[in-house]
């Protein structure tokens, strides 16, 4: 599992922010929460975190605008001398030479952008939800297929990328090959990605690595994708009795979260590509309330109920 920790310039490069003050010191952001410091420019600091990035919006950038000097230096002074994480300026606003005069004394970033304050508080907040969520690694391969995410699984050599190639073929797209990172970004999601350093790239034996994006286009890849339902591809086993109904829902455990799984048997003949398809649209099906297994087995059940009583 992840460290949990995202640095300060991560933070300015990937929101676009401009920096108005930063620290040399090293800044590692690990709260997701943010924080519109109201209360503690009014002197209350109970259950204050300084933990969390501090938003100045429009209503305190005018609060602090009509303190008194005297005032404006006592509320500030308390405020950053906790040291917060960072205070970002909205509206493209910028910070009162106090304000700067004191970050810089007690060594808190300075940050700014054009953004409207509710707009870039959602923002933020997705971005810290997904870079600071519960994260692991996972061997295996992941493509989105007719809109679902599957990770495929499965032992090494049993066929995850050249499954996922085909995939890639018929239209679908990678997202990671080989090595998957996955994120808990909230109670019932799990997001898939590729480590920077391998995306877009696949392995495939006998002829070595490819970049999917250049051999097929961008529109065959895609960053990330949340997790529908995991393949666990495995050989097959003649003495291994395989679910011919699909009456029971399997379940694999990622970070707490148990997403639908099939275990597929392999062997010569397969179409795996085609079958995951199937799988993917059945999936799909599910999750809006039709179950064709059950379906089935409810007709099979009505027929033998309706000959015994033509037989009774």
């Amino acid at each position: 599992m992840n460290d949990n920790q995202y640095l300060i310039q991560e933070l300015v490069k990937d929101m676009k922010l401009e920096v108005v003050h930063m620290p040399q010191r090293k800044i590692v952001i690990t709260n997701k929460n943010i924080y519109r410091p109201g209360l503690p420019l009014a002197g209350f600091f109970n259950h204050f975190e300084a933990s969390r990035i501090q938003i100045i919006g429009k209503t305190e950038f005018n609060y602090i605008e009509q303190m008194n000097s005297a005032v404006r230096e006592k509320r500030l002074t308390d405020f950053l001398e906790k040291h917060p994480k960072a205070v970002v300026y909205s509206y493209g606003q910028r910070p009162c030479p106090t304000m700067l005069r004191l970050a810089e004394k007690y060594e808190v970033p300075i940050l700014s952008t054009s953004q409207e304050t509710c707009a870039f508080m959602a923002a933020i907040i997705a971005r810290l939800n997904y870079v600071l969520a519960p994260c692991i690694t996972r061997h295996g391969v992941l493509v989105e297929v007719y809109g679902e995410g599957v990770l495929i699984i499965g032992d090494s050599g049993i066929g995850k990328s050249e499954t996922a190639i085909e995939l890639v073929k018929r239209g679908h797209r990678l997202i990671a090959d080989d090595a998957v990172e996955l994120r808990r970004v909230s109670d019932k999601t799990i997001v898939g990605s590729a480590p920077e350093m391998i995306r877009h790239y696949i392995e495939l034996r006998g002829i070595g690595v490819i970049n999917v994006a250049k051999l097929y286009g961008m529109g065959s890849v895609k960053d990330s994708t949340a997790i529908d339902m995991v393949i666990n591809l495995e050989q097959w086993n003649e003495n291994t009795t395989y679910d011919r109904l699909g009456i029971e829902d399997q379940y694999t455990e990622i970070l707490g979260i148990e997403i639908p799984s099939l275990v597929i048997p392999v062997k010569p003949g397969r179409n795996l590509a085609v079958i995951l398809e199937v799988a993917a649209m059945n999936n799909r099906q599910r999750k809006f309330g039709y179950n064709p297994a059950k379906e089935f087995t409810e007709q099979i059940n009505r027929h033998f109920e309706q000959n015994m009583g033509k037989t009774v």
